[in-house]
């Protein structure tokens, strides 16, 4: 099987991968259950915000990305922010992640074909998704990420 959009029936168990992801990578806020529902019921309800797609094997869902969009003046164009991925651990080192991205950048799948770029966070103490993503051409830029909570 490959990457998918998540159907509505899938969101409890998506969440439940969320809170996964958060278990290994802590969050500076914490996530629940209840915050994961409610932002697969807001892509769900307005995919012009991203979509949630899945991976699975015909035996269960093994992975999961969260992908999201902005414009990019700077770029000309969408920028594709690949917000969430993660797979279980027990699917990993099977090119799952790789599959996402380079279907992304290839213009394979069928979200945001027209982006000019792909864009992602990494924990810095996060060494094998670092590795990953830098085998697969990202490459960390000048300008560093801040954010002000409201």
């Amino acid at each position: 099987m490959t990457w998918r959009e998540c159907r509505t029936d899938e969101h409890a168990l998506v969440g439940s991968l969320m809170l996964a992801l958060y278990e290994e990578d802590p969050a500076p806020t914490p996530v629940t259950l209840k915050g994961a529902l409610r932002t697969l019921g807001r892509l769900e309800a307005e995919p012009v915000r991203g979509r949630a797609v899945l991976h699975g094997d015909g035996f269960g869902i093994d992975a999961y990305a969260l992908l999201c969009s902005f414009w990019s003046n700077e770029l000309g164009g969408e920028v594709c922010i690949v917000d969430e991925l993660y797979v279980i651990p027990s699917s990993r080192r099977r090119g799952i992640a790789s599959r996402l991205i380079g279907g992304l950048a290839g213009r394979e799948l069928a979200w945001f074909r027209d982006a000019v770029a792909l864009e992602l966070e990494v924990t810095p103490s996060n060494a094998r998704a670092r590795a990953l993503y830098a085998r697969l051409g990202f490459a960390a830029y000048k300008n560093a990420l801040m954010r002000l909570r409201m």
